[in-house]
């Protein structure tokens, strides 16, 4: 798993915990207790179930310092902060929500240079990590681990989930002596992440060995790289499937479609839907019966019709929705009679 890591991001170090929460503890604890972190104020961010990053840091036992405000910080902020109680830079990547209008950050490079001079280590928490370009698939300005270590970063934690498809984990890589004080904190153990997790991530890297089969193979991934014209095809299947049921008007229609998962946000990409507009009863009583179906479908309500997106669906699924909108546009007919 960790020489596996190292092959496919350049690093020198790897291990792998439960989730990011914990190896974002396991890195503060390690490189810095009992010390100060600098952090810039725009980069507090809070993760799911409420966890903050002042808080893990708290738990950490290290001292937070943060720095610049909500929407600007400067090198220069960084520079006044650092001091002889300081063990390292934190840099957080803001995967979950995003800043927009009159902002300043400071560049992953421009920061490891300035804690090179300083002898300090670099922190960052990448928080999604993905690991194969999203520029392609129309997602922008999302890092990636290779390229934060490649930029300076000392030590670099991501999830194993979100944009990288595979399973919960938190994932360090970096430079070996920082992960291996990581290894030997008394901590580690309680981390770790299970055997089917460790077995689920490994496979999930070896498909990102060939980019083009981690596509095909990877859900996340799958979806992301589905065309528009396969999209609309899609839909106007599922139109046809459909074609015999009365007290429903069906219509193709463009839609835009999100990642979610606490990534990538604000950002959407074409796609393609089927809108499914009753005649007769209501379009909230027709969404609810199909999320309590089995299997349950999720569709979203827009202009008094639900709609279902091709882009969540993947390969030989078709048919499975197909039938699950039936059962329900079945019910709500017998429901009318």
């Amino acid at each position: 798993m960790e020489a596996l890591l190292r092959e496919l991001l350049g690093a020198e170090g790897a291990l792998v915990v439960n989730n990011n929460a914990a190896a974002v503890l396991l890195m503060l604890m390690a490189c810095a207790s009992g010390q100060e972190v600098v952090v810039s104020r725009g980069e507090l961010v809070e993760i799911g179930g409420s966890f903050r990053v002042p808080d893990i840091m708290a738990q950490s036992g290290c001292t937070l310092r943060e720095v610049g405000t909500t929407n600007k910080t400067k090198l220069s902020d960084y520079q006044l902060a650092v001091g002889e109680h300081t063990a390292a830079l934190l840099k957080v990547h803001c995967s979950n929500y995003k800043i927009v209008g009159f902002t300043q950050a400071v560049p992953v490079a421009q920061l490891a240079e300035f804690a090179r001079e300083k002898g300090l280590p670099l922190l960052y928490d990448l928080g999604s990590g993905a690991m194969l370009p999203l520029e392609p698939m129309g997602i922008m300005d999302e890092p990636g681990p290779a390229a934060a270590l490649r930029e300076g970063a000392n030590l670099v934690c991501f999830s194993g989930d979100k944009l990288l498809g595979g399973p919960q984990a938190g994932i360090a890589v970096g430079d070996k002596a920082l992960i291996d004080k990581m290894k030997r904190h008394p901590l580690m153990r309680a981390l770790r992440p299970g055997k089917m997790s460790l077995a689920a991530l490994e496979a999930t890297l070896q498909l990102m060995r060939d980019p083009d089969m981690a596509k095909r193979e990877l859900p996340l991934y799958a979806m992301l790289t589905q065309s528009v014209d396969d999209l609309y095809q899609s839909a106007q299947t599922l139109g046809h499937m459909l074609g015999d049921i009365q007290g429903v008007d069906t219509q193709v229609v463009k839609t835009q479609a999100q990642v979610g998962g606490g990534s990538t946000p604000g950002q959407m990409i074409p796609s393609m839907g089927l809108s499914l507009h009753p005649l007769k009863g209501s379009v909230e009583a027709l969404g609810e019966r199909l999320r309590v179906g089995h299997p349950p479908v999720i569709g979203r309500i827009q202009h008094d019709s639900l709609v279902v997106d091709m882009r969540s669906l993947l390969e030989g699924q078709l048919p499975l929705l197909a039938q699950a909108l039936k059962d329900a546009l079945v019910v709500e007919e017998e429901n009318r009679a």
